[in-house]
């Protein structure tokens, strides 16, 4: 056995658990061509997939820095992000309107229920994650009575026979599908780039990133890493905790958006919790922790996340010439998962 040796600097600081992963990825990319899987096909398939995801797993920055936890909670900001979205089809915008309409309509719930939200983890600290996620599964149960309740008449959204209550999925057509992608899109052979995408990730991203070095910014991570020195310097500590709740819930309202403008559908019912899990997955795979977390850690998370879930399934059923996708999918990524949510204490570094 070989011992003693010691990393490169910059392998160490990516981490072992991150190195397999990417080792294991770029097993995947190795194999491709040999399966008989399309590479690029498989690469633009990554890209919008990170397009798709990557404003979602930056939701959890701000609640993870102010000493939140992960936001089991996700759910409630998707709901506002939905809210935002058929009602702005409800009142007949179109085309990029329509997407503009639903982040100014989906702010304000952001900011109520994110406040709500706020006030209620400020009284439990200490199990915010616990919390969380009982709020996640009870908003959404909510909600799956509302999408039938709510007096939405849209033909475009309502079941047709009865005119009452919401489908389960609503196509985009001819509101924001891909508004954003479509925004200098590029094609590079059988590459395809969303751009648009990219760039408003890219935006969010920077603001996030100099806000938490502005003062208040600043005030959030020493909530978070010593909130009874945080107190003693005199700052609010639960108003800061409040405020990084509501740029959470915000952050994930606009994060659903941008997935409903890449995926091309409007998903109902108990679709939101369905992202809960990946996303809080992505950010520990990047290197977060329950108490730390930065935006090299969404980048990096999300890829290798969505870069395995996509494409272990195809490359396995090319190389096994069975139609196992979506068990092989299942797996991979309850597993990363499972992986993933052991790793809550590893720091990023």
């Amino acid at each position: 056995m070989i011992t003693g040796y010691v990393l490169p600097p910059v392998l160490k600081k990516m981490g072992f658990p991150r190195l397999i992963i990417s080792g294991f990825l770029l097993v995947l990319f190795i194999l491709t061509p040999f399966v008989g899987v399309d590479l690029p096909t498989q690469i633009t398939n990554i890209i919008n997939r990170f397009s798709w995801n990557a404003v979602l797993v930056l939701a959890m920055v701000p609640m993870i820095h102010a000493g939140c936890g992960l936001n089991f909670g996700l759910p409630l900001a998707i709901i506002c992000g939905l809210l935002g979205g058929t009602l702005s089809i409800q009142l007949g915008f179109t085309g990029p309107m329509s997407f503009l309409m639903a982040v100014l309509i989906a702010t304000p719930f952001a900011v109520i229920l994110g406040g709500g939200y706020g006030l209620l983890l400020n009284r439990i600290k200490g199990g915010e994650m616990m919390i969380a996620t009982y709020v996640g599964f009870s908003v959404m149960s909510f909600f799956c009575m509302m999408w039938l309740l709510l007096p939405y008449s849209s033909p475009t959204m309502v079941y047709g026979l009865s005119g009452n209550g919401l489908r389960p999925t609503i196509s985009l057509d001819g509101f924001y599908n891909q508004v954003l992608a479509k925004i200098l899109h590029i094609k590079i052979g059988n590459i395809e780039i969303p751009t648009g995408s990219l760039l408003v990730f890219a935006l969010l991203a920077f603001l996030m990133w100099a806000f938490l070095h502005t003062k208040t910014g600043t005030a959030m991570t020493a909530v978070g890493s010593n909130p009874t020195f945080a107190r003693a310097a005199g700052i609010n500590v639960d108003r800061t905790r409040m405020l990084s709740v509501i740029m959470s819930t915000w952050l994930g309202a606009m994060g659903i958006l941008m997935y409903q403008q890449g995926f091309g559908f409007i998903q109902l019912y108990n679709a939101p919790n369905n992202l809960t899990m990946p996303t809080v997955a992505a950010i520990l795979i990047g290197g977060a922790s329950v108490n730390k977390a930065s935006i090299p850690n969404v980048i990096i998370g999300t890829i290798l996340f969505q870069g395995i879930v996509t494409m272990t399934p195809t490359v396995m059923n090319s190389a096994i010439h069975m139609d196992m996708s979506e068990v092989i999918r299942i797996i991979v990524s309850q597993g990363m998962i499972l992986y993933a949510l052991t790793r809550k204490t590893e720091g990023a570094k």
